[in-house]
This record gives structure tokens, sequence and C-alpha cells, in this order.
């Protein structure tokens, strides 16, 4: 019986969680789909380039609102179960309070990993997709500064990741000294390395005098890969756990700040126990106050635990940042408290 009754309350968090994850994602689409708007007419962007953008963003915009998700559809489901007495009928017919929160956190596995599988397979490709077609439609990408060992990449327009056009290359020396400048007229990278075409060289003389030659192509082998490029154009959130180890590998190697992307690291990699946390926090609520209360408050509820919750998380992230806490501390701590009250609340409900 209490296995039939622990998937009982699993299977209906999830089924009212899926509602709830529906919802929500309708409204986040339109307001993405409203917002992006303003681009159409532009360079090429027209209606049917703003719906597959729209479609695919879908993927990152249901990720974010996991957590939320998560939270509004355990206490919505839990508050039905009470409201209609049946949490009082499973625990009269031996369930205890532990179990339930047992079975809530089940739930909340469930949608872990299922938040995990978008936010870091699903997402990534959506939102690299969706970027092409926005870059397809727009005359390129911002100017991207890059740095390669003793080497120094300014890349003017990046047409695409494997691909670009008015590209400088500033050599240094060990006393960071410019010792060379190349500049091509474009570049395309073909086997492990960049086919420079319309090439111009300067060398610095230890005299002071600059020495310039003209070469119609030259061969540049650097570790500026074209995935590199991808990784570092698009947002933290928006590569997958694989792609930002592979990005702050890059950074450490080159000497250069990756305490944005060890952040997002360490935040993806906890997401799916802030999921978790997030559903189990509910249960208290399920014996207490919203016991007789309506949906509304607590849909209500969740929408304002749910916001709080992620500006605290938010928070914490920039605080993280900005004062060079360890990426570990900064991205698990508000889901470390949010589980540690969620805990202390249930037995106290006992």
């Amino acid at each position: 019986m209490p296995r039939l009754l622990t998937l009982y309350i699993i299977r209906h968090v999830l089924g009212i969680t899926a509602v709830v994850a529906l919802a929500m994602l309708a409204i986040q689409s339109f307001i993405t789909l409203v917002t992006d708007a303003d681009e159409t007419g532009k360079n090429g962007f027209g209606v049917l380039q703003l719906m597959q953008t729209t479609l695919l963003q879908m993927p990152s915009g249901l990720a974010l609102l996991m957590p939320i998700v998560s939270m509004i559809g355990a206490l919505m489901g839990l508050g039905m179960l009470a409201g209609q007495s049946e949490l009082t009928a499973m625990r009269a017919a031996g369930l205890s309070n532990r179990k339930i929160a047992v079975a809530t956190l089940l739930a909340g596995a469930l949608l872990g990993a299922i938040g995990w599988l978008v936010g870091d397979v699903i997402a990534p490709q959506g939102d690299r997709l969706a970027a092409a077609i926005k870059s397809g439609s727009n005359e390129g990408a911002a100017m991207v500064w890059l740095r390669d060992g003793d080497e120094v990449l300014r890349i003017r327009h990046l047409v695409a990741e494997d691909r670009a056009e008015a590209v400088e290359i500033y050599s240094l020396d060990s006393s960071l000294k410019l010792q060379k400048v190349l500049a091509a007229d474009s570049a395309h990278y073909v086997d492990g390395g960049w086919q420079l075409e319309g090439v111009r060289e300067t060398h610095f003389t230890a005299e002071g005098r600059a020495e310039s030659s003209v070469m119609p192509t030259a061969r540049w082998s650097g570790t500026v890969t074209p995935n590199v490029l991808r990784l570092y154009l698009l947002e933290a959130d928006a590569i997958s756990v694989a792609g930002l180890r592979r990005l702050i590998d890059y950074l450490d190697a080159n000497q250069l700040d990756a305490g944005k992307y060890r952040l997002q690291f360490w935040h993806k990699l906890i997401e799916p126990l802030t999921i978790m946390a997030m559903a189990v926090f509910a249960v208290p609520f399920a014996f207490g106050s919203l016991r007789d209360s309506g949906a509304g408050q607590r849909l209500l509820l969740g929408i304002l635990l749910g916001v709080g919750f992620y500006v605290i998380n938010r928070v914490s992230l920039s605080l993280g940042q900005i004062y060079g806490w360890n990426a570990l501390l900064a991205a698990g701590m508000p889901t470390v408290a949010w589980a540690a009250i969620a805990a202390f609340r249930i037995r106290r409900a006992n």
C-alpha cells in the first residue's frame, strides 16, 4: 500500500507540474516573441525567422523556469491532495509525513533529470541554431578579442564560427612588447588551422623600424578553434556543462578570467538538486495553512517563493563573481539553505 500511495503522489505532482510548465512556458515564449518583434524587417530578419528563433529558445526558457515550475507544481499538487483530504487519508493509512516528503523528493528528482536534459542537451543546441539564424539575418557579430599564448587575436567581423573577415593577429614577446602584426582580409578554418587570405605582415625590429610585406595567403595554427569561438560568443547559460569545462580550460591556459563561466559551470551542475529542493520545500505547506486554501493562493505563494529564490540565487552568483568567492560555494549556498529550511519544517510538521 505505501508504495502505491508513493507512486500516486509522484504521478499527481508530475501531472500538475506539467500543466504549470506548459502555462509558464507559453507566457515566457509570448514575452520573447514580443521582445524580439522589434527586430523584424531589419537585415532580412522577418516573421518566419522570428517564429523560428522563438521556438528554438523555448527549451532554454523551460530550463530557466524549472525551479519555479517545480515549486509551483509541488505546491499545487500537494495542496489539491490536502484540500480533498487525500493526504489525511494517506496518513491514516500509515503514510507518514516523511514518506510523503520522500515521494515529493522522488518527483523532484525526476523533474531535476528532465531539467538537466533540457538545460544541458536540448537548450544549448536550440540557442546555437537561434543565434545562427539571427547572425545570418544581421550584419555579423560584434568585434571579438581573444588571446592565444603570446598572440592576441582581433576579429572585426565573425561571419560564422569557422569564417571571419578583417582579422588581426598581434605577436608579443615575453615582456609583452609587440613584435609582429599579421592582418588578413579573411580567414577560414581548414584542416586544423586558419587559412588567411589577403595577408599583410609587419615586423618590428629592435631598432624600432617596421618592415612590411604582402602575401596572398598564409597559415595560422593557433588553439583558437571554431568550437572555442562558438562557446566564447554564446551566453554562459546557453553552454552545456562539457562546453563550459572546455571554455574554462582554454581561458585558464591563456591566463584569462574564467570566473563567470566557472560559476555557471557549478550552477548548472547543482541545478537538478535545486529543482529537488524547491519541490521538497512545498511539502510542509500541505500540512499547514494551504490545506484549506484555494488554487489561486497556492499559485500566488508558489510564484512569490520561486521568484524570491531565483533572485537570491542570482544575487549569490553575482556577489560571488564580484568578491571572488569560491564558485561551488556561491552557486550552491542558496540551494543548501533552501533544502535545510525545508528539512527543518518537515521535521517540525511530524
